[in-house]
């Protein structure tokens, strides 16, 4: 379950709120090798389309650990699994697709749930300060 900081009444960013959430060591372990932290603890706003842990696990063993040494290609998969600017689920599902960071396209849709390519949203809108994370139940992969 996602928390709000209290502390310092506003909430976590996007790499925070991750890490908060405990489902996504993976992708963290991942954004951390790939050096993009800052960039998404930066202003943003940005939409990430956050893969679980057990989304990472679908893949094929060792795939993950070959991404870990491949810097490069890491980065083209997280960064499409990101998009500029804070688009809410309501937004979402008016789409038909949505250019992500790394370049290309995802196809969305919502005609039965939301779909970003082939994997399903679990759960939309999860706010973070600067953006809005919308988990995912299977890793994006760049065409």
């Amino acid at each position: 379950m996602l928390t709000l900081n209290t502390v310092n009444k506003h909430m976590a960013d996007i790499v925070d709120t991750a890490v908060s959430a405990g489902s996504f060591t993976t992708l963290v372990a991942a954004v951390q090798a790939a050096g993009l932290v800052d960039t998404l603890k930066g202003a943003g706003p940005f939409t990430v389309f956050a893969p679980t842990d057990e989304a990472f696990a679908k893949l094929p063993a060792g795939t993950v650990e070959a991404l870990l040494k491949d810097i490069p290609k890491l980065t083209k998969i997280l960064t499409y699994h990101v998009v500029s600017g804070k688009v809410m689920a309501a937004d979402v599902v008016k789409l038909t697709s949505a250019k992500t960071v790394e370049g290309s396209e995802v196809k969305i849709d919502a005609s039965s749930g939301v779909k970003i390519n082939d994997s399903t949203v679990t759960t939309p809108d999860v706010a973070a300060d600067n953006g809005v994370i919308h988990i995912i139940d299977t890793v994006l992969l760049p065409a």
